[in-house]
C-alpha cells in the first residue's frame, strides 16, 4: 500500500531494530524477494547505527527522524539525526591501505551496495540526512 509513515525514534539500538523491521516489513508487502528485503534491512540498519551512534552519540535528548515512503514500485527511506552532520567525501575509503584493517568505516560502502539510490545531505536539524531508495524487482 502506498503511503508515508514518519516516526521519531530514540537514539538507541532498539530504535535501530525497529527501523530495520519497519523497512523489511514494507519491502515484503511491496513484494520484494527475500534477498532484496535482507539488503534493504542491512542498509537501514547501517544508516540507523550511524545516526544513533555517530550523529546523536546515543544522547537521550536527541531523536532520529525516520520517514518510510512506500510507493507502488519502490521504498524511499529518510533517516535524519540531530548531530553535527558529516561530509561523506571526507570519510576514509575502507577499501584502501590501512583502512582495510580498521574495525569500522564500512557502513556507507555497504549502504551504497545494498540500495539503488543513496544520498547524504545536511538535515534541517543540522545533522545528517540520509536518503535510501530500493526499487521492487
Amino acid at each position: 500500500m502506498p503511503g508515508t509513515t514518519e516516526t521519531l525514534l530514540d537514539s538507541n539500538l532498539e530504535s535501530v531494530d525497529s527501523a530495520e523491521n519497519m523497512a523489511v516489513d514494507a519491502a515484503k508487502t511491496l513484494g520484494m524477494d527475500e534477498d532484496a528485503c535482507m539488503d534493504l534491512g542491512l542498509a537501514v540498519r547501517e544508516a540507523m547505527v550511524n545516526a544513533v551512534a555517530h550523529g546523536n552519540k546515543y544522547s537521550a535528548d536527541k531523536k532520529v527522524r525516520y520517514v518510510l515512503d512506500t510507493r507502488t514500485d519502490s521504498l524511499h527511506i529518510t533517516i535524519s539525526d540531530q548531530g553535527e552532520g558529516f561530509d561523506p567525501n571526507r570519510v576514509p575509503d575502507p577499501t584502501q591501505g590501512a583502512n582495510l584493517m580498521r574495525g569500522s568505516g564500512r557502513g556507507l560502502l555497504l549502504i551504497q551496495t545494498f540500495v539503488d539510490e543513496f544520498e547524504v545531505k545536511k538535515a534541517a536539524t543540522g545533522g545528517a540526512e540520509v536518503k535510501l531508495v530500493k526499487y521492487a524487482n
